[in-house]
């Protein structure tokens, strides 16, 4: 399927695009590739086409992320800006229920349910479990900030898919297959949306009634989902039904621009999401252990097992129990010094990088009423909210595994990666950034065979060997411009990736 997007903005805005720079994308889908590319052609840069794609994966990756969603968008700003550090983004969830009691807190309604998804996943949903999205609103700072295009053309290839109706990709199917009926069947209008004729999943063109006229209300202001009638739309809803998300604590909202979380791997300089994004502080240490890592040593996959078991039984044991993440988290990185989702990677011959990840959790089942999104169940992911949904303080930012990540070498390559997958986010990126670092093209590393550490550190720990390729060990995508402005994209084929270059 392809997206014809028009774009409008007069003789003045068309002089300031005249030399446009040439750009690379690994998009979640053939859709929102397409939406890169027109954006890309209209003149967009990086994060113009990284968001553009991003925000179509919110209509047509359905239970894997929508509108109502958090995520980070990791930034390295072009060479133009010199010595300019690269910045992250956070747009990840915060805990609802401002002026609410504890009592009415942990009275909100919820329900939990037990699926086979991923060999095994228990899933808190209903209105209870829906938080304070901020991915949208991360967009907009994002876009202010280092974004070419206006924002209304960003969201453009959206609209369009959202008002001409899309398919439900491979990735989307096989999660849906799993949890339709239990996660997605409780609510009417998300029942009716997904069921074809014959009762089953639908294979026809899903058109979401609503969703294309809360998108247009983005295109006006990415702050939309937080004030004003869409808003309070979604918080009306979700209260009605025995949720906490009110206006105060959409309102109240804000994404958080921190520095991302550097290291130096020989003549690389790795960023990536900082803390309270658990997912950054893992890729850096397991990084840190691999450093100088070959896939030629005899002991290769040792290696990269041994560098899991360390790193995720810390997380497990540590990280995810603290109560001072970004102090913790440093402290592990310092010693380290010695010894269900969708992601867009997006870089151009600027030199500008942008790394989008972006999740709903595994939703909450629910669209609310009159605005086609599907809502999010970020308080009962339950291996990320391990207190319970409702034990956390008002206001407070969720855990993540995300780890968006951008790199620039000395010779001034630059690189965008990340990738989905829940616990699984972390090893896949670091393998395949081991696997270029260490030499090998950038496809072929992205494409290689991946190992898992289930459990690590827990008597019950298991080793997980890929023997073919399957979107339980994640979906990685990267782009790349060398330091001579050649670019290079690479999608994972355990997920329906698709890539494109526009120009150069």
């Amino acid at each position: 399927m392809h997206v014809t997007v028009s774009y409008s903005g007069g003789a003045d805005r068309v002089a300031t695009l005249t030399r446009m720079p040439a750009v690379a994308v690994a998009a979640p889908s053939e859709v929102a590739a397409d939406a890169a590319e027109q954006v890309a052609r209209a003149g967009g840069n990086a994060v113009d086409v990284a968001l553009a794609a991003a925000l179509v994966a919110m209509v047509n990756e359905v239970g894997l992320v929508s509108l109502s969603s958090g995520g980070f968008v990791t930034v390295q700003p072009p060479t133009s800006a010199g010595s300019a550090t690269a910045y992250t983004v956070d747009g990840w969830m915060d805990v609802p229920g401002r002026g609410r009691t504890d009592a009415e807190r942990h009275a909100a309604r919820t329900w939990d349910v037990s699926t086979e998804y991923g060999g095994g996943v228990d899933i808190t949903i209903g209105p209870g479990s829906v938080a304070v999205h901020g991915s949208v609103a991360a967009f907009g700072e994002a876009h202010a900030r280092d974004g070419r295009l206006p924002w209304h053309e960003v969201v453009a290839p959206a609209v369009a898919v959202a008002r001409s109706g899309f398919r439900l990709g491979s990735a989307t199917r096989y999660y849906l297959d799993y949890v339709r009926d239990d996660v997605f069947g409780w609510d009417d209008a998300s029942r009716a949306a997904l069921a074809g004729p014959d009762g089953e999943l639908t294979t026809d063109l899903v058109v979401v009634a609503g969703l294309a006229d809360s998108l247009e209300q983005v295109a006006r202001d990415p702050r939309a989902m937080h004030e004003g009638d869409l808003a309070d739309a979604i918080s009306r809803d979700v209260l009605a039904r025995g949720g906490l998300l009110g206006p105060a604590d959409l309102a109240a909202y804000r994404p958080v621009v921190r520095p991302a979380l550097t290291s130096r791997l020989g003549p690389w300089t790795l960023a990536t999401t900082p803390a309270p994004s658990v997912g950054g502080v893992v890729v850096s240490a397991i990084m840190r252990l691999l450093d100088g890592w070959s896939p030629d040593a005899p002991d290769a996959t040792a290696r990269l097992v041994d560098a899991q078991r360390r790193v995720l039984g810390h997380r497990l044991d540590v990280l995810e129990h603290s109560t001072d993440l970004e102090a913790d988290a440093t402290a592990y990185l310092q010693r380290l010094e010695s010894g269900s989702t969708a992601h867009v990677s997006a870089v151009d011959t600027d030199g500008l990088a942008c790394a989008v990840t972006v999740s709903s959790g595994y939703g909450s089942g629910m669209v609310a009423q009159g605005t086609g999104i599907w809502l999010n169940n970020c308080l009962g992911e339950q291996e990320l909210n391990p207190r319970g949904p409702h034990a956390t303080a008002p206001g407070t930012r969720l855990l993540s595994n995300m780890a968006p990540t951008v790199a620039r070498h000395d010779d001034g390559s630059t690189l965008a990666i990340g990738s989905p997958g829940a616990d699984r986010i972390t090893t896949a990126i670091t393998q395949v950034l081991a696997r270029y670092l260490a030499g090998a093209p950038l496809p072929h590393a992205v494409d290689h065979p991946r190992v898992h550490m289930h459990r690590a550190g827990r008597p019950d720990e298991v080793v997980r060997e890929e023997t073919e390729p399957t979107m339980y060990y994640g979906g990685v995508g990267a782009a790349l411009v060398r330091g001579d402005g050649h670019l290079v994209a690479a999608a994972d084929p355990r997920r329906e990736g698709a890539m494109r270059t526009v120009g150069g």
